[in-house]
């Protein structure tokens, strides 16, 4: 059998849709902080310019989090290379599947509950919450075998039903039926996840990064994907705080 590369020591991080956005800037972080950072990206050749950019060892890795034959390669390299993960951030998500020339505000009114396209709906869903619930089960083994390991999934407050429930949230009327309940849905599979694992090595946490401007928005936040990055960067670090909380920018809990 081939020797790992390194001793259990080394600490090592997957960042899904890391070759750009929040992705590249948590990725960046992580290694600048001594990480052995994997640069996930659907798309080999933009993952490797990622990479050498960030530089300090960072490596490419092809992965669509909506296909199983890649996350089972992506398995099965970490696994080869190190025979454990530390820490993985799930952070490849979409938020539509229309036409990609439309604004941010007419993406939000194709996607109310009375015109959405169940389509559409389908596809958002399979890649924001069955895409990253798909890549962490494949990982957990390689969590389970670090001495502690981290999930960290990237949410947004448009998924509180708390928040959006209350008349006087500023971003209600951004609750759609396609892209803000696939962040619920995404917080209820990782709280689940984060009580099935309270009593092992692995901590569960969700971030909202707030309203950053990358393709997500169409590039229409006020936050740049640096400014948006800070308190994932900061979840992702952080290797003795709590399991299954949910927090936005300076450590503010989000509610549920």
């Amino acid at each position: 059998m081939q020797a790992k590369e390194t001793t259990s020591t080394s600490k090592v991080a997957l960042v899904t849709g890391a070759n750009q956005g929040m992705g590249f800037e948590i990725a960046k972080a992580l290694a600048e902080h001594g990480y052995i950072v994997y640069v996930a990206a659907r798309n080999i050749k933009k993952g490797e310019i990622a990479a050498a950019e960030i530089g300090h060892g960072a490596r490419a890795i092809q992965l669509d989090i909506t296909d199983k034959e890649s996350i089972n390669d992506v398995k099965g390299k970490i696994g080869k290379d190190f025979g454990y993960l530390t820490l993985l951030v799930n952070n490849a998500a979409i938020s539509h599947a229309g036409n990609v020339n439309r604004t941010l505000e007419e993406m939000r009114a194709a996607q109310r509950a009375s015109v959405a396209s169940i389509d559409e709906l389908r596809t958002v869903w399979e890649t924001n919450v069955f895409g990253t619930l798909a890549i962490t089960q494949a990982l957990l083994p390689l969590l389970h075998n670090a001495p502690a390991a981290r999930i960290v999934s990237l949410s947004s407050g448009l998924g509180s039903l708390t928040l959006n429930s209350d008349p006087n949230y500023p971003f209600r009327q951004a609750f759609d039926v396609i892209y803000a309940p696939s962040k619920t849905a995404l917080n209820a599979v990782m709280l689940s996840l984060a009580i099935e694992l309270e009593n092992t090595n692995i901590k569960v946490n969700l971030v909202s990064p707030g309203f950053a401007s990358t393709e997500l928005t169409n590039f229409q936040g006020t936050h740049t994907p640096k400014e948006a990055a800070e308190e994932p960067i900061r979840i992702a670090l952080e290797e003795d705080g709590p399991s299954g909380a949910f927090t936005t920018a300076t450590n503010i809990t989000v509610p549920w």
